[in-house]
């Protein structure tokens, strides 16, 4: 579970091109904020949106595959990953990230501080 400097700088750089980012390490992996909601991940090189019952359907619809930090598909986090062709375009880009920005709005979990 690692990311490697080349995937890091290519993913600040495509979503920085999106919406204004932070980025922090977090478990081997990196987790990625727009005004302190985490919306997206990437490890193991593979970029990783945030996800709910609203945006789920287009995830799988495009064959997008669940985030499975721990191996086992009945443990499966809220994000998957980034269908390719949104990988090549910020315009593509653009409604994926929307999606998981309202998916993290959506989210009980806690807003992180800005510093």
């Amino acid at each position: 579970m690692a990311v490697s400097p080349r995937f890091k700088a290519f993913a600040l750089d495509l979503l920085g091109q999106v919406v204004p980012i932070t980025c922090c390490p977090m478990f081997g992996g990196l987790t990625f904020f727009h005004e302190g909601r985490a919306f997206a991940l990437a490890d193991d090189d593979r970029l990783y949106l945030k996800v709910d019952d609203h945006n789920r359907g287009a995830f799988q619809a495009a064959g997008s595959q669940p985030f499975l930090p721990f191996g086992d598909p009945e443990r499966p986090m809220t994000y998957r990953e980034v269908p390719a062709e949104a990988l090549e375009d910020p315009e593509a880009l653009v409604p994926w990230v929307q999606g998981a920005l309202a998916a993290a709005a959506r989210s009980p979990v806690r807003r992180r501080k800005q510093s």
